[in-house]
């Protein structure tokens, strides 16, 4: 019988501008079997990559394994909360085999029927960061304005259906025509192309004609300060991702001071980490969990076959290959 093997993605060259293949190495290595009191060995059904493990690199060393959630199967257990034949989610890395103690792990068992690839999108950190990171920052009323920018990803395309489920107007900018035929589908109220608009300024002045309440912004850059000047008077802000940053090589350009705007406006900014809502996680996967078994919230899942193809399915990020949660099934 052959000897089972471990395969897993390391972080072999810090990235300059857009990740490249070569700067990751696959490690192909003997299956450690025998665990230690307190442990569990996992083998992964799928991984998941997010815009975040970009930004987050520059904290990596080079030779570390490469940062990541994934849904796996419990092989063997020497800890009594984690038996044998469950599924369990959490920050395994990029490899088909892990042990772990248990720490950031959640049991799938709670899912019930829902596919465990939810476990990295809907019901795992994106969904979380959607639904902390909207309702808790913004604070959405019915019939305000909405405006999500890179909004076919697997965070701002939950932002607007959780602010439809509050009774908001959203608006959607995404990167594709098929994106915007797909945020229309799952009930946008308008949705663009930010690439072929003849400008940003003018379509939100005439989609967003009473002005923007909310946004929940994704991109940063010009984007982020094309907006600001349209925020209606006390608008909230919640900074979730960079994008448009991450890749630069370089300082990043200034741009225009929002001191004015912020100030005149009394506008709430703020930035988040989702870990921070850690403890409330089980409350909100319950009410995502019965959105989605209403139809209020609608999944759209990326999936990429193969551990060969993680570094392929990542830098696709960057690309904006996805509509939905990116998933990689080992």
């Amino acid at each position: 019988m052959a000897e089972k093997k471990r395969k897993s993605f390391i972080f072999k060259h810090h990235f300059k501008g857009k990740p490249k293949e070569s700067d990751f190495q696959l490690i192909e290595e003997s299956l450690q079997t025998s665990i230690a009191d307190g442990e569990f060995l996992i083998e992964m059904v799928c991984l998941s990559v997010d815009p975040y493990m970009r930004p987050y690199s520059r904290r990596m060393k080079e030779g570390d394994l490469m940062i990541g959630t994934g849904v796996g199967r419990i092989l063997s257990s020497q800890n009594p909360l984690f038996k044998e034949g469950e599924l369990v989610a959490g920050p395994f890395g990029w490899c088909t085999h892990a042990i772990s103690k248990g720490h950031g792990v959640q049991v799938l068992s709670d899912f019930g029927d829902f596919p465990p690839t939810y476990g990295l999108g809907v019901l795992g950190m994106p969904g979380m960061t959607a639904y902390f990171g909207f309702l808790d920052l913004c604070n959405p009323r019915p019939n305000e304005t909405v405006v999500v920018n890179a909004a076919a990803g697997a965070v701002g395309s939950l932002v607007g259906q959780i602010a439809k489920v509050k009774g908001c107007r959203v608006v959607g900018f995404a990167g594709s025509d098929a994106k915007v035929e797909y945020l229309k589908s799952i009930g946008f109220d308008e949705a663009f192309n930010y690439k072929t608009i003849a400008s940003l300024e003018s379509t939100l002045k005439v989609s967003c004609p009473k002005g923007i309440d909310c946004f929940f912004d994704n991109v940063g850059g010009t984007f982020f300060d094309t907006v600001v000047e349209q925020l209606n008077h006390r608008g909230r802000v919640s900074l979730c991702g960079a994008i448009s940053l991450y890749n630069l090589e370089g300082p990043p350009p200034k741009g225009p001071y929002i001191h004015t705007a912020a100030i005149t406006k009394e506008l709430k900014i703020e930035g988040f980490i989702v870990t921070r809502y850690t403890s409330k996680y089980p409350e909100a996967q319950k009410e995502m969990k019965q959105w989605i078994s209403e139809g209020k919230i609608k999944v759209s899942e990326h999936t990429i076959n193969g551990f060969e193809n993680m570094p392929k399915a990542f830098m696709g990020l960057f690309e904006g290959d996805n509509i939905g949660k990116v998933v990689v099934k080992i």
